[in-house]
This record gives structure tokens, C-alpha cells and sequence, in this order.
């Protein structure tokens, strides 16, 4: 019953028949306008976030590492190693990520 119902309304059946290339061209369309905006968010929120939280976790395990050195005498590097390399990419990533993408 549920199928007979959506069978029923003119937009399921607009898209029966809808040509292969109107609904490329629609949806290339669609990515045209939108891109830029994907792209403006992305750079203006996503990456500050993801530095910020890396940052954030980058200086909270240099102090546990430095607290660790001070109680054990060795210094693990590993951890705070990862967490740099990690927030240089996010830092740099706005550069050529979109080079990548094709934006």
C-alpha cells in the first residue's frame, strides 16, 4: 500500500521520467552553487576547529609527557610528535586541499 501511495504523487512519477542528462546536469548544477559555499565553510570553520582541538591536545600531552620526564627521567616524544605533525597539516591543509578537490 505504501508503494501504490508513493507511486501516487506527481513527483515520483517526474522523476520516472526524467532524462539520464537533465538530472546530471541538475546535480552538476547544484555542485556549481554550492561549491564555493562548501568551500567558505569548510576554511572559515571546519579547519579553525580542527587546529583548535589539536592545539588544545598538543599542549595537554606536552605536559603530561613533561610530568611524566619529571617523574620517570625519559621523555616520551611520540605522542606530542604526532599531535605537531598533525596540527601542521590542518594549519596547512586550507593551502592545497582544495587543489586536490578540483575547487
Amino acid at each position: 500500500m505504501g508503494l501504490r501511495l508513493a507511486g501516487g504523487f506527481p513527483a515520483g512519477r517526474a522523476f520516472l521520467y526524467a532524462r539520464a542528462d537533465d538530472v546530471a546536469d541538475a546535480v552538476e548544477q547544484t555542485w556549481g552553487d554550492a561549491s564555493e559555499q562548501i568551500k567558505t565553510v569548510v576554511d572559515s570553520v571546519v579547519f579553525p576547529a580542527l587546529g583548535m582541538v589539536l592545539a588544545i591536545a598538543f599542549f595537554v600531552k606536552l605536559a603530561m609527557a613533561y610530568f611524566d620526564y619529571r617523574k620517570h627521567g625519559q621523555f616520551e616524544w611520540t605522542g606530542p610528535a604526532i599531535l605537531f605533525v598533525c596540527l601542521i597539516f590542518v594549519l596547512l591543509a586550507p593551502n592545497y586541499i582544495w587543489g586536490i578537490v578540483g575547487l
